[in-house]
C-alpha cells in the first residue's frame, strides 16, 4: 500500500519559518515528479512546487518562488518544503503529491496518482 505521509505543519509567526516533510512508503518513486500543494479555507487547492526525481529542476509558484524550497533525500524517499519569511496568506492545509502522469502539467493537481493527507500550516501576523 502506497502512503504519502506529510508531517512538520504547526503554528508561526510571519516572518517565520516551518520546514514540511513527506515520507513515501510501500514504492519508491524513483523517476518521478513530486510535488506540494495547498488549500486554504474556502479556496481551491493550488500548486506550490515540484521537484523532478534527481532535485536538479524544481518550479515554485510565483507566490512562494524565493522563499520556500523544495528539495528530496531519495535514500530516504522523502521529500521536504522549507518555508521561510511565512506570511499569514500562507496558511492553509498543505499536501504532498507524487507521480504525475504527464510532467508537463505537473502544476495541476489532477494530474497526480498520489496524495498524503495534509498537515496545517497557521502563520499569525
Amino acid at each position: 500500500q502506497v502512503q504519502l505521509v506529510e508531517s512538520g505543519g504547526g503554528l508561526a509567526q510571519a516572518g517565520g519559518s516551518l520546514r514540511l516533510s513527506c515520507a513515501a512508503s510501500g514504492r519508491t518513486f524513483s523517476g518521478s515528479i513530486m510535488g506540494w500543494f495547498r488549500q486554504a479555507p474556502g479556496k481551491m487547492r493550488e500548486f506550490v512546487a515540484h521537484i523532478t526525481w534527481s532535485g536538479g529542476s524544481t518550479y515554485y509558484a510565483d507566490s512562494v518562488r524565493g522563499r520556500f524550497t523544495i528539495s528530496r533525500d531519495n535514500a530516504e524517499n522523502t521529500m521536504y518544503l522549507q518555508m521561510n519569511s511565512l506570511k499569514p496568506e500562507d496558511t492553509a492545509v498543505y499536501y504532498c503529491a507524487a507521480d504525475p502522469v504527464d510532467w508537463r502539467i505537473a502544476t495541476s493537481e489532477s494530474a497526480y496518482n498520489y496524495w498524503g493527507q495534509g498537515t496545517q500550516v497557521t502563520v499569525s501576523s
